[in-house]
């Protein structure tokens, strides 16, 4: 019995495979990336196996190593599970979360509602990253996925939080010097601030309105991966942004920002994303109620047209 893998150990050597690195894992756990080799070094030992190629440059998983990693994932996900049932059963709220969401939107929406969630919950413990990508939940090991966005592939489970679009918006001195629009077909003649952002296509703007669904091609000299760059460049006046409505509503209410075109938007509610095997979770369970109750008294309503 005590040459069995601690659960610790397939932990590690999880993350590990997953960011094909030890100082990465080493920076993420708050240890040294020699002690991540050595808990790497005593499962392969227990195991009798080589669980990676490791050179100078980067750590690559063998074949055995796969096939340790479906089954240290199964196996955690059980352990997982029956901590979830137990603390379900006692009432408690507990265990290690792994979240993540967009940058700007968690940092600014995201990140203090999870803080309220900790201190309703000090037996959570959460790890929140941000990443302007699409995650594989499964593979990269993240247990909820805050986005903003109704293109949610059918094998996940979304429960939405709280309803939002993203609204066409710039700034009154921007509006002074190129005109306001008046139709959908004045936007491409004008600059407009162009984002890739998840999974969003580029320089191609969706937009609904009474009428039906309406696809625009917009162009313009700047152009950005991320929002808070477009965000505050519609505030200096450099073109015609389409942006959600949690992140401009305290800028039209001041007047530093127009809502421009109100009668077209972009669906763009926002959801927690979970895979079906932590549908029966307490802790995601928890988790998500928490988050929708959060949203519903902290969140901006979104205007209609």
């Amino acid at each position: 019995m005590n040459n069995l893998p601690l659960l610790n150990d397939l932990r590690v050597f999880m993350l590990v495979a997953r960011r094909a690195g030890f100082a990465v894992v080493a920076e993420e756990l708050g240890v040294s990336p020699a002690f991540v080799s050595k808990r790497i070094s005593l499962l392969e030992e227990m195991l009798n196996v080589v669980l990676l190629h490791r050179t100078t440059r980067r750590v690559t998983i063998t074949e055995e190593g796969e096939r340790i990693y479906e089954w240290a994932q199964s196996i955690l996900q059980d352990v997982d599970q029956m901590i979830d049932e137990l603390s379900n059963q006692r009432q408690v709220t507990q265990g290690t979360l792994r979240i993540i969401s967009s940058m700007g939107f968690g940092r600014r929406i995201v990140a203090p509602a999870l803080s309220a969630l900790s201190r309703q919950y000090p037996q959570l413990e959460l790890r929140f990253d941000v990443e302007d990508r699409i995650i594989d939940l499964v593979n990269e090991g993240v247990d909820l996925d805050i986005r903003v966005g109704d293109e949610i592939a059918p094998n996940l489970i979304a429960r939405k939080l709280a309803d939002n679009h993203r609204i066409l918006c710039a700034s009154a001195d921007f509006l002074a010097k190129h005109g306001t629009p008046k139709q959908l077909s004045d936007l491409p003649v004008l600059p407009c601030l162009v984002i890739k952002e998840r999974d969003h296509p580029f320089g191609v703007w969706q937009l609904h309105s009474r009428e039906g669904v309406h696809s625009i091609k917009v162009t313009g000299p700047l152009s950005s991966n991320h929002g808070e760059i477009v965000h505050q460049w519609c505030l200096d006046g450099q073109g015609v942004a389409l942006r959600s409505w949690w992140d401009v509503s305290e800028n039209i209410a001041s007047g530093h920002l127009i809502h421009i075109l109100p009668e077209y938007y972009q669906p763009a509610n926002i959801w927690a994303v979970y895979v079906s095997r932590l549908a029966t979770s307490a802790k995601i369970r928890t988790t998500v109620e928490f988050l929708r109750q959060y949203f519903q008294e902290h969140y901006p309503q979104p205007q209609t047209a």
